[in-house]
This record gives C-alpha cells, structure tokens and sequence, in this order.
C-alpha cells in the first residue's frame, strides 16, 4: 500500500477532533469523507478505516510511539507512523517519519502485548470492572473479539421484499452476502461497502442491523394485531423490525425522550413501508402514565454502557466513565420500573441493552423482580450474547410476564 499526503491529513485531522476535542468517532468520520468530492471508495476507506483503527488502539500506539495526553500533531504523527510499521507499510520520505524506529516499534508491541489491558487497549478501570464481573477467561476472549471490525450485516424488510429476493438483488449489483444460520431476516456482506446508496435501500428493502440486534424484537414475541410499545425507541432500527413481525398489523407507539430521533425514525419508517408505527414525544410522565396496563407486549432497549457494540463504537471506551455508569445502572432501574407498568395484565415486556455487564443485566432484572412494582412479573427467559461466541455485537435481552 501507498500512502497519499492529502488521505493520511484528513487522518490525522480527524484524530485531533476525537482525542483532543472529546469528538464522537462517527461523526468526525462522517465530515472526512466530506472533503474531497474526487475520492474514490477507496480513498474513504482509507480515512475511515485507518481513523478508527487508530482509535481503536490508542493505548496500544500511544505507549509503543512514547506520546501521552494531550497529543500534539508530531505527537500524531508518530502514532500513525506506528501503525504504519505494524501493518507492514512501507513509511514515505516525509519530515514526519524521519527517524521512525520501525525495529523498536516491532519489539515495543512484543513486550507490551503480554498485558492485556494495553494489548486489547483499554482504560484501566473497564479492564478491572469487566475482569472483576465476567471473570478472566471470558473477559480476556470477549475484549479480544470486540476489538475485531464488525462486520457489516442487513436485516431484511419483510414488509417489502424476502431474504432469498433481497440477496438476488444485491448479486446483480455485486454486492455478494451469505445467509446467517438462526436468523432469520440477516444477510452478511462478503466484503464491507457502502450500501446505502443501492436502490434496494432507497427502496426500504433492508436496514443496517447487527445480528444480535436482530434478535431482539425476535424475543418480544409479538403478533399482529397487537398494542406494541417501544420504550426506548430512538431512531428506531428495531421499532422497524416489530413493524415487519407483526406484518403493518395492530399498532406500534414509539417513544422516546429525544424527538429529534422520532422525526429520524419517521423518515425510516416511510422509507421501510411501515404503516403501524406512532411516534410520541416523552414530554413528561403523562405520556408515560396514559399507558398504563394498555400494552400486550413492551420493549425497554434501555440505555446502557455500550460495551456489547465496541466493536462498532470503539471511541466510545476513552468517552466512559465510572460515574456515568453508576448512574446509568439507576436509570436503567427507575425506566423498567416505570416503565412496566405500560404492560396489561398477561402481556409481556423485554429488558434489553448492548451490554455485557452483569451488574446492566441479570442483576438489573433481579433487583426489579424482586421490587414491589417487579412483584407482578414472572420471569420466563433471558440470552446473554458474547462476540467470542457468537462473532456478532455482546447483548443482553430477558422476557418477562406479567401475572394474569
């Protein structure tokens, strides 16, 4: 491979943004692939994929290039230069690799891959937190996975196309996928690109969805027909996929605190033919309050730490705190108490979140079963999902129902 003046800047902007400025990842990357109308695909995957690689290992970079804190541009520089040598490419006569020790580079990531909290390049406090809840073995092969790139998978819209039509489609286009064994609505892509830009997507025929997200409205058990309320909605990836269970049948209410996400998932639900679907606004409690014992069936897609989806989030590690996850943890229990009440009396609810924390799942669910609003609830099943098992993003999901 090699390297391109203009393509390794943009690199190097980027990483300003993210590490000095507090910036999220995708957004900065999203403004990268901006600047130059005379990129190919190539030239943006470049940007995108060699940013968020650094990102992803900037512990790791940082301690082998001898930089700390905030990086100055040289400082930059350097970490580029060594993930440059670590990926085998040859460094160009620019002023910014003069004197790049490419051999202490191969031996500093030698000595420092035998501590895993620099290997896997993480805070020390999550490598503690995780370790302390999941135990050694599993946390050491789970941190391994989410460091892996995710790979790139489409939910099929059953309202408007199938799974089999739908990868017909996208072969005639070159766009090779490959079916995925229990789920039922998921496509792989052979090689990553940019979909979004295919008919097939401006059609509705298919959303970008990880596998294990997939399962979710899966777990809810819903039929058509039904009242269906989704607690936590956001822009609405599985309010979709409850549209297309339950056929465009019954009715989906889709709430959430932040409308700006609602008009988001507005916008999607046209595109997807998703005629069931009612956002509204939380506003206050009533909104909450005019629910009660209404729904057959809740989702509380509760917020949560993320550490399921680093994979996919990998900036998302150095943004977390210790406290915003003890605070978390208290919302995520003062939403499934309120929250539950949505659900009529036979009806079902599902806790879910992108978490591998036992202390934002299991724990969460036993506290509220054990709580006076939880004492009407029967636990009936739960799914922990690992990407060291299952190669997808880390969830967790459990059903609940509540008493006759």
């Amino acid at each position: 491979m090699r390297l391109h003046r203009n393509l390794c800047f943009a690199v190097i902007d980027g990483l300003t943004l993210i590490f000095n400025e507090g910036k999220y990842a995708d957004k900065v990357v999203q403004q990268l692939l901006k600047r130059d109308k005379r990129w190919g695909s190539r030239d943006r995957g470049f940007v995108a994929e060699t940013t968020y690689d650094i990102v992803r290992w900037k512990r790791l970079y940082a301690e082998i290039a001898g930089v700390k804190e905030p990086f100055n541009r040289d400082d930059l520089w350097r970490i580029f230069a060594v993930w440059a040598v670590l990926k085998g490419i040859k460094l160009p006569d620019w002023k910014y690799f003069e004197e790049t020790p490419t051999r202490r580079i191969k031996g500093r990531f030698d000595e420092l891959s035998k501590t895993r909290k620099i290997r896997e390049s993480i805070p020390d406090w999550i490598d503690e937190l995780c370790e302390k809840e999941l135990g050694e073995k599993v946390w050491t092969a789970e941190i391994a996975a989410l460091n892996q790139q995710a790979d790139v998978i489409l939910r099929a819209n059953t309202l408007k196309t199938t799974k089999e039509k739908l990868q017909t489609e996208l072969f005639d286009i070159d766009i090779e996928t490959e079916f995925i064994k229990n789920y039922p609505s998921a496509l792989k892509l052979a090689e990553r690109g940019n979909v979004f830009t295919t008919e097939a997507f401006k059609n509705g025929f298919f959303e970008v969805q990880d596998a294990s997200s997939q399962l979710v409205a899966e777990f809810l058990e819903v039929e058509p027909g039904m009242r269906v309320v989704d607690a936590c909605a956001g822009a609405g990836g599985k309010t979709l996929h409850l549209a297309a269970l339950m056929e465009n049948k019954g009715q989906i209410i889709a709430l959430d605190i932040y409308d700006n996400k609602l008009k988001e998932l507005k916008r999607r639900a046209r595109r997807n033919g998703a005629h069931n679907i009612e956002p509204r606004h939380i506003e206050s409690t009533k909104v909450i309050k005019k629910l009660y014992d209404k729904a057959d069936r809740v989702l509380i897609d509760a917020p949560c730490s993320g550490l399921g989806v680093l994979r996919r989030n990998p900036g998302s590690k150095w943004n977390l705190e210790p406290e915003f996850l003890e605070r978390i943890k208290k919302t995520q229990q003062d939403i499934l108490r309120q929250y539950s009440r949505m659900v009529k009396a036979g009806g079902k609810l599902v806790y879910a979140t992108c978490s591998i924390l036992p202390s934002e799942n299991k724990e969460q669910i036993t506290s509220f079963l054990t709580s006076d609003a939880g004492k009407d609830f029967t636990f009936i099943k739960e799914k922990s999902i690992f990407a060291h098992k299952s190669g997808f993003d880390g969830f967790y999901m459990a059903l609940l129902e509540r008493k006759k």
